[in-house]
């Protein structure tokens, strides 16, 4: 198995700079950002507010909220596995980026509700920890270069799409 060390952070940042040294074996390592999908993780936590019309940005809101919806996350590992030339850290996000209040308002579109009630910093660090919480409230912005130039073709680019999909 592959040796894994901390790559350089380049400006803009990526979700796990990690780069994979040499080895016999191809080594693939997901960077992954919110995976969406149904019946629980991260849009169980979330359905409840929103369909109750109580969602809303979590802090300020114009943090970045990498995203991608567990069909292409399923379809990139599956590409990967499949292609030779692929190997090395795939950032497992949608290549469109949503700040955590277009995501807030996407959603309450898709359930067709007014999405404006933020969730106060102070809240998500007593709910969730300091750690958990500069998550939530530090996004960053990804773009997954590498993922697209592998020649994956999203089934799920706009978060929009993704959404509708996910909450019909």
């Amino acid at each position: 198995m592959g040796r894994v060390r901390k790559g350089k952070q380049k400006p803009g940042g990526a979700v796990g700079s990690f780069k994979a040294e040499r080895t016999p074996v191809p080594s693939l390592f997901p960077a992954l950002g919110v995976v969406l999908g149904r019946g629980g993780g991260a849009m169980g936590h979330m359905l409840l507010p929103f369909r109750l019309g109580l969602g809303g940005p979590i802090g300020s809101g114009h943090q970045f909220f990498p995203w991608i919806h567990i069909g292409d996350l399923a379809g990139i590992l599956t590409h990967a596995l499949e292609a030779n030339h692929v190997h090395g850290v795939l950032n497992g996000v949608a290549p469109s980026s949503a700040t955590n209040a277009e995501f807030a308002q996407t959603l309450g579109a898709a359930l067709g509700r007014r999405a404006f009630i933020p969730l106060p910093s102070a809240v998500v660090q007593a709910v969730f920890g300091r750690q958990r919480a500069i998550m939530l409230l530090e996004g960053q912005k990804v773009i997954p270069q590498r993922t697209l130039a592998t020649g994956y073709q999203y089934s799920f680019p706009e978060l929009g799409a993704a959404l509708k999909e996910i909450v019909a």
